[in-house]
């Protein structure tokens, strides 16, 4: 059994935040396949404050994600304490606090990565929320700006003091978005010096890289986005990796089954357009290294009903799975961007 602050968890494995793609439907999917903890797709902290529908629709969830974090992100002080205060309301476990989003226009109104820039202000916001609320609040950061403000040591010391529960650092800067290799000597070298729990993120494609990253950086977790996303049973080869050694292919029943739980979790999205976009997105990335995939993508985003998306994605997956080795899990995915 391994802990991340009053968090119990299996396996030292987790689902890392990605914006568009942490739903709560494929937050309960990968919750089933093996992530030990859940986080949503970063939220605005003044669209809270001014009721969007919107962020509140992306902040719901079920029981059965927990424990689930939701995550926030914005750049004043009052409003993310009143967003701290309505995540503890709505029940959630932790509130995350995303620092490490590179997008400009984000960055640009001083929230994600700009925030980070400032550790002394960032200090006395982070004592802000903790303060304001009984749950736990985590962050997610990069090593810094750019190469010439590697700052995630001050930052790390800010954290801590103002009581921060852990600390998830992306193993690159803001100036590198998603290119170049992860740092995750640097990384190791912040785990060692840290007071508070460390989780390691960044390039993390295979469940061995997973493994050997754990047990070199001695992080208190791995956090996991595109990998999971190109092998939905990561976590659970992962896990018995770590455990035994090795871990069990999927079959051609283990992956029917799991399209048929995300398709079913996803009927219940009270956003039919929402339902039906996500669908065609994971049926899309689970189709890339098959024969044909190209031409699928182009045919299910032409498609406008629900059932006949799903339809679709079963019958292209049936003509080309069998019980075959799943060679093509650990191939380079979605290369351009999250985790």
């Amino acid at each position: 059994m391994y802990t991340l602050g009053p968090f119990k968890m299996e396996q030292p494995f987790l689902l890392a935040p990605m914006a568009g793609i942490t739903n709560s439907a494929y937050r309960r999917l990968m919750r089933r396949m093996g992530s030990s903890i859940v986080i949503s797709e970063l939220v605005s902290a003044n669209g809270l404050v001014f009721g969007s529908r919107r962020t509140e629709e992306l902040l719901s969830f079920h029981e059965d994600e927990r424990p689930i974090g939701l995550q926030i992100f914005g750049e004043e002080s009052e409003a993310l304490v009143e967003a701290c205060l309505y995540i503890e309301k709505l029940g959630a476990n932790f509130v995350d606090l995303n620092l490490g989003c590179p997008v400009h226009k984000i960055v640009k109104k001083g929230a994600g990565c700009a925030m980070c820039r400032d550790p002394k202000k960032l200090g006395k916001i982070l004592e802000a929320m903790v303060s304001a609320v009984k749950i736990p609040v985590s962050i997610k950061v990069r090593t810094g700006w750019n190469a010439e403000s590697i700052n995630i040591l001050e930052v790390l010391h800010a954290a801590e003091e103002a009581g921060v529960m852990w600390m998830a650092i992306h193993g690159r800067t803001r100036a590198q978005a998603y290119t170049g290799e992860a740092d995750w000597d640097l990384i190791g070298e912040v785990k060692a010096k840290a007071k508070i729990p460390i989780i390691g993120n960044g390039d993390v494609k295979t469940p061995e890289r997973a493994v050997e990253l754990f047990r070199k950086y001695s992080v208190d977790a791995v956090m996991i986005g595109r990998g999971a996303l190109r092998n939905p049973f990561f976590f659970q080869q992962s896990a018995q990796l770590l455990t035994a050694g090795n871990y069990e292919l999927p079959t051609a029943t283990d992956y029917f089954e799991l399209m048929q739980k995300q398709k079913g979790f996803l009927r219940l999205n009270p956003n039919p357009r929402s339902a039906l976009l996500q669908s065609k997105k994971f049926l899309a990335w689970y189709s890339a290294g098959f024969p044909n995939s190209h031409e699928f993508r182009q045919r299910l985003f032409s498609l406008h009903d629900f059932e006949e998306v799903w339809a679709t994605g079963i019958q292209f997956f049936e003509e080309r799975i069998d019980d075959r080795t799943f060679e093509y899990l650990n191939q380079p995915f979605l290369m351009g961007g999250h985790g």
